[in-house]
């Protein structure tokens, strides 16, 4: 598997919150949902993406945003407009001064905003629990990012506006696997840019010394590595190789391979029905009790309560 297709393996959306937004001029919504991951495809008109910390973008129609939670943001017709209604945990809707909005702004089948036929449209996924996205991948992203048109022509937008209304047996996962391709289409399309700030560890693995340890860790990460035994492969002595790959991928081999590890864990714990035994053995460690105590030290939440969704 190559760098990119494991970073971007993670996706996993389960029961994704999906909307067609809706708004005529003028119009401001305030989002606090602290959410992992957002995506937003404008289809008509245009919106300024306003975050609490960081430049504001304006999208145009075709073009994507990506916003990396748990930080807030306004989403408008003017960074002006003051905000009409705030978006919150769990999908919960108030008005500015916290009365509860009470449906005032549905507008039938995933559908939301002012006007089914507003003068801007925007199709808005969300990904709401942080097991549902890797987090090599957040790690990876800034707080927000954007794709014009113009950089990318989403090709997914008619068949993602056609299926987002629909009302049929099944639909929510239709519409789950078609908000995981979107992000796989549109983060491949960014990190490809020439200008892509892509993580050190992605970077990295240009080099032709580390580059091959990386690789070593990431395709056999069960195996029992030691810095002497990358060495070994990568044709180095153990001090050049620790000197090198803590310089460029900013953590010691042996960090990395433990975040690897645990993140894989992760991945597992969410998406399979293995033990902790069995996905202890898959990704290096010796007992579920080992796994068990690194797991919690790096993720603050046992294997169990991770699974569970207590994370």
């Amino acid at each position: 598997m190559d760098a990119l297709a494991s970073l971007l393996e993670g996706p996993r959306a389960r029961g994704a919150f999906m909307i067609r937004a809706c708004f005529d001029p003028p119009w401001s919504v305030r989002v606090e949902d602290r959410a992992p991951l957002t995506v937003m495809l404008a289809v008509r008109g245009e919106t300024w993406i306003v975050p609490d910390t960081g430049e504001r973008v304006r999208l145009r129609a075709g073009d994507l945003a990506i916003a990396r939670g748990p930080g807030a943001y306004t989403c408008a017709d003017d960074p002006a407009t003051e905000p009409q209604a705030v978006i919150l945990p769990g999908g919960r809707c108030t008005y500015p001064d916290g009365r509860a909005l009470n449906g005032s702004m549905d507008l039938g089948v995933r559908s939301w905003g002012t006007r089914l036929d507003g003068a801007t449209v925007l199709l808005i996924g969300t990904y709401p629990l942080q097991g549902e996205i890797s987090g090599r991948l957040l790690d990876a992203l800034p707080p927000l990012l954007t794709l014009s048109a113009d950089e990318w022509p989403c090709p997914l937008t008619p068949i993602l506006t056609d299926e987002i209304v629909r009302d049929e047996p099944g639909q929510e996962v239709v519409l789950d696997r078609l908000l995981d391709l979107l992000v796989i289409a549109a983060l491949r399309a960014w990190f490809s840019r020439p200008q892509a700030e892509a993580p050190a560890w992605y970077r990295a693995l240009a080099d032709h010394v580390v580059g091959r340890a990386l690789r070593l860790l990431q395709d056999d990460p069960a195996h029992p590595w030691t810095v002497a035994a990358l060495a070994a492969k990568t044709g180095v002595s153990r001090a050049a190789l620790a000197r090198r790959f803590t310089a460029l991928v900013g953590e010691s081999p042996m960090a990395h391979l433990t975040a690897w590890r645990l993140a894989l864990a992760a991945d597992r714990l969410r998406d399979t029905d293995g033990t902790l035994a069995a996905i202890a053995h898959q990704v290096g460690y010796g007992s579920a009790f080992a796994l068990s105590t690194a797991f919690k030290r790096a993720y603050g939440v046992s294997p169990q309560q991770y699974r569970t969704g207590e994370a």
